[in-house]
């Protein structure tokens, strides 16, 4: 099928859209509408490299030769921040970008694998935009996997593969999570490496755990003192 054709397929499926109140509606018909925006890039992709649509250029011959056109690299703005949310049975990615919502729908599309997301949009404003998140938590389900456009943002729903909850959306995030955590030193004396943990824990922590700690601390020296 042509680009042109699937074209009309997408700006119909975005009318049926427009138009539907059912969630589920909504979801499969938002489904096909990216199947065909995929589709679309693609087609360009490929016609854009192998020359297919363009004019023949039948200038006289130079003396320097023929030159190849190179087609022309999308760069895009490597976006890190985003917010998430879940249920059981979806983790949700919250990419926020103002006015995303005036782009016309094959500007903005979504690749899934098994345990990754590529959110792409396009001349928003004359720049491109992407998000990778790689190394997700847990695998998903990439063909019950979709995005929303919202106001001024795109909501991306992962079907999570199994129904659970996740501690963290990638592995990246629970590894420098883990990091962070105090551990004990066994070069020490037991005691002593509890007392730097502590001591750690209680640099690093809030009003609350702070109070708790001090707390601690007091009613074991009274222990001691009773000994």
């Amino acid at each position: 099928m042509s680009t042109e054709e699937l074209k009309k397929d997408a700006a119909e499926l975005q009318g049926f859209l427009e138009n539907a109140s059912r969630p589920r509606v909504k979801d499969i018909l938002t489904l096909e509408l990216r199947k065909i925006q995929t589709d679309i890039i693609n087609k360009e992709e490929r016609n854009s490299t192998s020359g297919v649509g363009k004019e023949t250029d039948t200038a006289k011959p130079t003396t320097e030769g023929l030159k190849t056109k190179q087609p022309r690299s999308v760069s895009y703005i490597q976006e890190k921040n985003y917010a998430w949310d879940q249920s059981e049975k979806f983790m949700k990615i919250y990419a926020q970008l103002p006015d995303v919502q005036s782009l016309a729908t094959d500007k903005i599309t979504c690749d899934f694998t098994d345990r990754s997301i590529r959110l792409q949009v396009r001349e928003l404003k004359n720049k491109n935009h992407q998000w990778h998140v790689a190394n997700l938590m847990e695998e998903i389900v990439p063909e019950e996997s979709y995005f929303k456009v919202k106001t001024n943002s795109v909501l991306v729903m992962l079907k999570k593969k199994a129904v659970k909850t996740w501690p963290y959306v990638t592995e990246r995030e629970k590894k420098a999570s883990d990091n962070k955590k105090p551990k004990a030193d066994e070069s020490k004396d037991p005691n002593d490496s509890l007392m730097d943990m502590m001591k750690q824990m209680y640099d690093d922590g809030d009003d609350e755990m702070k109070k708790n700690i001090t707390k601690a601390w007091s009613e074991s020296r009274n222990k001691q003192s009773v000994m």
